[in-house]
């Protein structure tokens, strides 16, 4: 159960990454801009995933909690890789379909 609470942790930072790389697309940020907010993202994270990690194994480090992070992040970008191809073959025919119109 602590496993699949440490993958659920490593999905909400991959997740919550994914949001300040879509905000930074949206809105032009200088290098210096970058680095503070990655400073800032990181920090707040490593306070998330050391509560989190406090909670469930009372702040032992567990190495299957790592692992249950790393795993977390890895299936949720996997996840989000499929989407954001299910999404581009939808937006290609839609586009086609307004042609065809």
């Amino acid at each position: 159960m602590i496993f699949l609470y440490a993958a659920l942790s490593g999905a909400v930072v991959l997740f919550g990454y994914g949001v300040l790389r879509c905000i930074r697309k949206l809105i032009r940020h200088s290098m210096l801009a970058v680095g503070l907010e990655d400073l800032a993202f990181w920090a707040a994270a490593s306070i998330y995933l050391f509560s989190r990690m406090y909670q469930s194994v009372q702040g032992r480090i567990r190495w299957y909690f790592i692992a249950g992070m790393l795993a977390g992040a890895a299936a949720a970008g996997m996840i989000g890789r499929v989407i954001g191809k299910i999404c581009i073959m939808a937006e290609k025919k839609l586009e086609k379909y307004r042609k065809n119109r």
